[in-house]
């Protein structure tokens, strides 16, 4: 019923949940979580990733680098030729972040504009990482023609004008475990404007559980918790919800098999 999508199972701290792989993904499939999109956020440890997850048909894979896993260089080159594969959706985790990593703005844009040009040329929808840095971010999808390959701006934590912005540019909001916590009130005011056919949810796991398991690390099984938050904000029934978001998923990230 529910599709997580982003999660880096990869990075899944499981002695922690006290699981392996094949455990956590059946507690998925036992919580209605038909389908997991599991992120790359280093090229280097691409390959290992997606070998990791190839026998299970409930997980897509995506190809990109985060931006505090930047180096001083990037090769647009291996990230091309990794992300022209046929099992990878989409390319990213990608994007710009001042918070964590204020002093080398200038190699995450080079990085970011490097994403968005392998993205319009394999047609693979983009996965936009964004903090502290919504002007840029949305500066540079703009003028690298990002419109033409479209994606989602995920973990979104920005507010409506930014929103807006990337929704003009075609793009779609994920909504996190984030938006359950008590303090998230102008975040929820956001997910009230954004429409229906643009909204996606994840877990973003291992990280930000939403509540009521916060405090715990987050697997893709919480994501149940994060879509019955989003529907009871958007005064929805939970499966019509699941629903919706399943949908535009697979409308977004057409390659994904599910």
């Amino acid at each position: 019923m529910f599709i997580d999508s982003h999660c880096h199972l990869d990075r899944l701290e499981l002695e922690k949940l006290g699981m392996d792989l094949p455990a956590v993904l059946k507690a998925a499939e036992h919580a209605s979580v038909q389908h997991m999109l599991c992120v790359s956020v280093s090229l280097q440890e691409f390959p290992q990733m997606a070998a990791m997850v190839a026998q299970y048909p409930q997980v897509s894979v995506s190809c990109g680098e985060h931006p505090l896993h930047q180096q001083e260089s990037f090769d647009q080159v291996l990230l091309k030729t990794l992300a022209a594969a046929p099992n990878v959706v989409a390319v990213g985790e990608t994007g710009l972040d001042y918070f964590y990593s204020p002093d080398n703005k200038t190699t995450q844009q080079r990085a970011f504009v490097s994403h968005i040009q392998v993205a319009r040329e394999l047609n693979k929808p983009l996965i936009v990482h964004t903090r502290e840095a919504r002007d840029d971010t949305i500066s540079l999808l703009t003028h690298e023609g990002a419109a033409d390959c479209g994606g989602v701006l995920h973990c979104f934590t920005e507010d409506w004008d930014t929103a807006k912005a990337a929704l003009d540019l075609g793009f779609y909001i994920s909504f996190s475990g984030i938006m359950t916590f008590r303090n998230a009130d102008p975040l929820r005011d956001v997910l009230k404007k954004v429409p229906l056919d643009r909204l996606l949810i994840e877990t973003d796991s291992p990280y930000l559980a939403p509540v009521p398991y916060r405090g715990k690390t987050n697997q893709p099984a919480y994501v149940a918790a994060v879509a019955q938050a989003v529907a009871t904000v958007k005064e929805i029934d939970l499966v019509e919800l699941a629903n919706i978001t399943s949908q535009n998923f697979r409308k977004l990230f057409p390659l994904a098999r599910c």
